[in-house]
């Protein structure tokens, strides 16, 4: 049987964060991985990854828009270039992620782990006992009751895709539909058309609502329908494709049928019970210091029930790290703070939050002001024949921020500023005059005029 300081099962950013972490203080680690390419969806299959398609997605938006305008013609896109560029980054992974472990001096156990009591795992019937386990085994999307669902491609797959077919379905209204259906808009066919189905009343549910139908009429007009309240009944495969049929709002044909209808923590294997570690449908149940109902077990990343982002992963286990070095008197005690975490669609235009939603202050019956535009029309976006442009900043009485959300071509520099001012405690006259000394003209510079409005009157 194997002893170690530490076991990680899963490779992924989190896992691979906490491991190194652990490992630079002398702890003898393991990670172990059950998948045959190591390095996890975000560098394989997430966020890494379809930034090569976004990258070529905005180059054509901002070309289109500027047809006419100093553009003389718009490019065409190419979905096999971006693919293949792609390729070459996410080829190296999984071998790199093992040279980087091994040279580390850090073990990597291929196979599936469970657990058989609080402190020990068999992985593929192989024992490993451990002082502490970090799970850090990520997400996988989520299970569709729906009739016919083996029609249906993953995200992965769709990343995948050699060529784009002239119309697409996404089932779904989240994060993977809408960035998914705007690299198809630009990177597609001239007749490119993409249809969102989104079960609820509204699409992208943790965004603020208002925000969230300026960036439906902004994907409308680059040939993305989104429907809500719609359910999906079953998916018929025919010869010229398939054919999607709901109870409420008709059928629906096209070429390619996309779950996007989200992830779900990947804990089936891991037989939790039996290690006293608590779970719903969240997650992992976790305290601020990323600790399980199990004292030995930390868990981080999409696996925990908390926020699945990659760098809320990418914290979580350096607390969770530094937490199990305390407990070994190498270190200092750590907490997640998550006042403050960002959110960016990688849409074109970009849609970045930070904080409270309105409808949240609301039902919370709390105070706030707040400044509101939409459709700009200032000179920095004129220059770039960006139409759909809109913020909108909330603040509580004491002129903190309590939320922020932006549609733009710049949103994800301008969210972090925004970001780092509410975990700073930065008061609203405060930051407004840090913005004026920005480079200018430029979207960071124009927040001033977004937040001119909230300027306490002394």
């Amino acid at each position: 049987m194997d002893a170690y300081d530490v076991v990680i099962v899963g490779s992924g950013t989190s896992g691979q964060t906490a491991a190194f972490h652990l490992n630079e203080k002398g702890l003898r680690v393991a990670v172990v991985e059950k998948s045959d390419r190591p390095g996890g969806t975000c560098a394989l299959a997430g966020c890494q990854p379809k930034k090569w398609f976004y990258e070529a997605a905005e180059a054509i938006a901002k070309s289109r828009h500027l047809e006419g305008k100093g553009i003389v013609a718009a490019p065409d896109g190419n979905w096999r270039q971006v693919l293949e560029q792609k390729r070459q980054f996410t080829a190296s992974i999984p071998e790199g992620t093992i040279q980087n472990l091994q040279k580390a001096g850090i073990d990597l156990v291929a196979g599936t782990a469970q657990f058989l009591d609080d402190r020990t795992l068999s992985v593929n019937g192989k024992r490993i006992q451990a002082k502490f386990f970090i799970l850090a085994t990520g997400a996988k999307p989520m299970e569709l009751p729906i009739k016919g669902i083996e029609h249906v491609i993953t995200s992965d797959e769709f990343l995948e895709l050699t060529e784009l077919p002239p119309s697409i379905l996404f089932i779904g209204g989240g994060f993977i539909s809408f960035e998914f259906a705007h690299f198809a808009a630009r990177l597609g066919a001239a007749n490119q058309r993409s249809v969102i189905l989104e079960a609820a009343d509204s699409p992208l549910g943790t965004f603020d609502s208002e925000m969230v139908e300026l960036l439906v009429a902004a994907s409308k007009a680059e040939g993305i329908d989104v429907r809500n309240s719609v359910e999906i009944e079953a998916i018929e495969k025919h010869a010229d494709g398939f054919s999607v049929r709901t109870a409420n709002s008709g059928s629906f044909e096209t070429n390619l049928v996309v779950h996007g209808a989200g992830r779900v923590p990947g804990l089936d294997t891991l037989q939790l019970d039996a290690a006293g570690v608590e779970s719903s449908k969240r997650g992992i149940t976790v305290d601020q210091t990323l600790r399980t109902s199990n004292r030995c077990v930390f868990a981080v990343g999409d696996c925990a029930a908390t926020i699945q982002l990659a760098r809320v992963a990418d914290q979580e286990a350096h607390v969770a790290a530094n937490n199990i070095l305390a407990e070994l008197d190498l270190g200092r005690k750590a907490t997640m703070d998550y006042r403050a975490v960002p959110a960016v669609l990688f849409t074109y235009p970009q849609f970045a939050m930070v904080g409270k939603t309105e409808a949240d202050l609301k039902q919370n019956k709390q105070t706030y002001r707040k400044s509101f535009a939409k459709n700009l029309s200032w000179p920095t976006y004129r220059r770039v024949g960006l139409k759909d442009a809109a913020f909108k900043i909330l603040i509580d009485a004491n002129d903190q921020i309590l939320g922020a959300h932006i549609l733009s071509d710049h949103a994800a520099g301008m969210i972090n500023t925004i970001k780092q001012a509410m975990l700073n405690e930065t008061p609203v006259d405060e930051l407004y005059l840090q913005t004026i000394v920005s480079p200018y003209p430029t979207r960071e510079s124009d927040m001033s005029y977004m937040l001119k409005p909230l300027l306490p009157h002394k």
